[in-house]
């Protein structure tokens, strides 16, 4: 058996509804590995391995909670652990820093850039904000232009925008 079965063993799952649809979250005995959200039913979760992953519902109760108050509007902590398996040292000083984003704030490309030390690598810190496997955990989300703009979001611009105004009326509320 080789290495990436093994591991495919190892994944679990749960599925669970929130107010912005479906959500999907993949684990190991590391910690997270992906989350998926927003969609219209768990069969609409491609990037969830069902078929080769156990269900899961109690390592998750926790976390799938606390993502149900975060899309109601609440401010909420995501202390869990990552396992970034298979994703290179630069993704992850950029989602390091990237979760040092308070709530309800955003910060530049640019600013992002500067906390790695490679102050003009905004192109390269979109990239890697760009294949986040675990938004809203990693709230990479909370990053936009130096000149405010949004720039973009895997889950779309229009839900960047949402996940920010929800994060703001939290803020202020």
């Amino acid at each position: 058996m080789s290495a990436a079965e093994t591991k495919l063993e190892q994944m679990t799952y749960f599925t669970f509804q929130t107010k912005i649809g479906w959500v999907g979250v993949v684990g190991s005995d590391k910690g997270l590995r992906r989350l998926v959200f927003a969609r219209q039913s768990p069969e609409d979760m491609p990037e969830i391995p069902i078929g080769t992953a156990t269900w899961a519902p109690d390592l998750y109760r926790d976390l799938a909670e606390r993502l149900k108050s975060y899309f109601s509007g609440h401010c909420v902590a995501f202390p869990d652990g990552f396992d970034l398996s298979g994703t290179t040292g630069f993704q992850q000083s950029v989602w390091q820093v990237t979760c040092a984003i308070p709530f309800g704030e955003t910060r530049s490309y640019g600013w992002v850039a500067a906390q790695i030390g490679r102050p003009k690598g905004m192109r390269a810190v979109g990239q890697a904000l760009g294949s986040n496997p675990l938004p809203i955990v990693i709230p990479c989300h909370r990053v936009i232009t130096g000149d405010g703009r949004l720039g973009g979001y895997g889950g779309g611009l229009e839900m960047k925008e949402h996940l920010l105004r929800l994060e703001a009326a939290a803020k202020i509320g």
